[in-house]
């Protein structure tokens, strides 16, 4: 069986280095700039683990603003066969509520000037140009894990959480949130959530060959309903700390159930695809 070792990028209010047994702190640098933040190494059960603060420790670094090239390569190089997310996200449908975990299997991306890939020349970083398949973003295998071990926790009553098998994450640039309008058109077009993160984050690990799930964690109802106030930062933070207990309870028991699996034919596969999406200059 193929060896894994597991990257968790910590979102809005999941950054919490205590989940992770043996901790050392590392400082790396890429060709691409350096990560949000150190790379917290530890283990989680016997599984091999790597904790990154999207935003930095202590939210310093705005959506638009994070190195997400930096921060997918620097755990690509520490070896991580997988990458699991956590997202603060607002919800754009009716059955989707505040509390709610999505795992995410699309998304749509409404941003604007991120760097979304690293074949683009840096020095130091891979040569050519590569046209990767986006028609599934997130490791479906990965996800299935996720979203079963929520049900089971739910079942023996150590959690208490509805949660989504599936659903389209739309994301914005920011820092704002949406505009009324924008959100009553986001809803229309069958998008379950709305963040400011998911892409070009999905992107590059898909790029990097990396098996990468996600799960949306839902605090507020972002502007499309008539019926309840309009996304604030107060009504974000109002559910931030319950959530996050939530999804490190769903970390805690899903990343040992991942050894348990054999990976050698979805990790060989992942790195058929990356290479087979790469034109080098003498193609053209």
């Amino acid at each position: 069986m193929a060896a894994i070792k597991v990257g968790i990028i910590g979102g809005s209010g999941l950054s919490n280095p205590d989940i992770l047994k043996e901790r050392t702190e590392k400082q790396v640098e890429t060709p691409f700039g350096k990560p949000s933040d150190v790379l917290l190494c530890g283990k989680i059960g016997d599984v091999e683990c790597v904790l990154l603060s999207r935003h930095g420790r202590g939210h310093s670094i705005m959506p638009g603003h994070v190195n997400y090239r930096a921060n997918i390569w620097a755990l690509k190089e520490e070896g991580c066969t997988h990458i699991l997310v956590t997202t603060a996200c607002g919800s754009l449908q009716d059955g989707i509520h505040p509390g709610d975990i999505v795992v995410l299997d699309q998304f749509i991306d409404r941003t604007h000037h991120r760097q979304q890939t690293f074949y683009d020349r840096t020095e130091g970083g891979p040569k050519g140009i590569c046209h990767m398949s986006m028609a599934e973003p997130f490791c479906p295998i990965t996800s299935e894990f996720i979203y079963k071990t929520i049900q089971e926790l739910n079942l023996n009553h150590e959690l208490n959480c509805n949660a989504h098998k599936t659903g389209t994450m739309l994301t914005i640039e920011g820092p704002r949130f949406s505009s009324k309008a924008e959100s009553k058109m986001w809803n229309s077009w069958g998008a379950h959530c709305i963040n400011m993160t998911t892409v070009p984050e999905v992107v590059l690990a898909k790029e990097a060959g990396i098996c990468y799930a996600a799960m949306g964690l839902v605090t507020d109802y972002d502007s499309w309903r008539e019926d309840t106030a309009s996304v604030s930062v107060e009504s974000v933070m109002n559910t931030m700390a319950e959530n996050s207990k939530k999804a490190t309870r769903v970390l805690l028991n899903v990343i040992p159930k991942l050894k348990e699996f054999d990976w050698t034919q979805k990790l060989k596969h992942n790195q058929d695809v990356v290479n087979g999406s790469i034109l080098l200059s003498h193609s053209y």
